[in-house]
């Protein structure tokens, strides 16, 4: 096996993830019919979605096993992204 083969990680790790995120799926389906928890669905849901983005960039964009510089150059783009989307809405008063 290559060094790039042992790297990266077996079928069956990542059927495991498949299954993590059907469940953290299922859970954000879930919370969204309870009505108690109405008033932390927002939250809730935005934690649950950044946790799946983490696994699916991780993983299934291989950033995990790439050299650092990729996954530093994907996070300046995802909170550069972040910074103008909260400029943007501050502009119109929209925040």
């Amino acid at each position: 096996m290559t060094d790039a083969a042992a790297a990266h990680p077996s079928p069956r790790l990542y059927w495991m993830i498949a299954l993590i995120l059907a469940v953290v799926t299922a859970v954000e389906v879930a919370i969204a019919y309870i009505d108690a928890l109405e008033p932390i669905l927002i939250p809730a849901l935005l934690v649950l979605g950044a946790v799946k983005f983490g696994i699916v960039v991780a993983f299934f964009m291989h950033l995990k096993f790439d050299r650092p510089i990729f996954r530093s150059l994907f996070l300046v783009g995802v909170f550069g992204s972040v910074v103008l989307f909260v400029v943007v809405l501050l502009t119109f008063n929209s925040l």
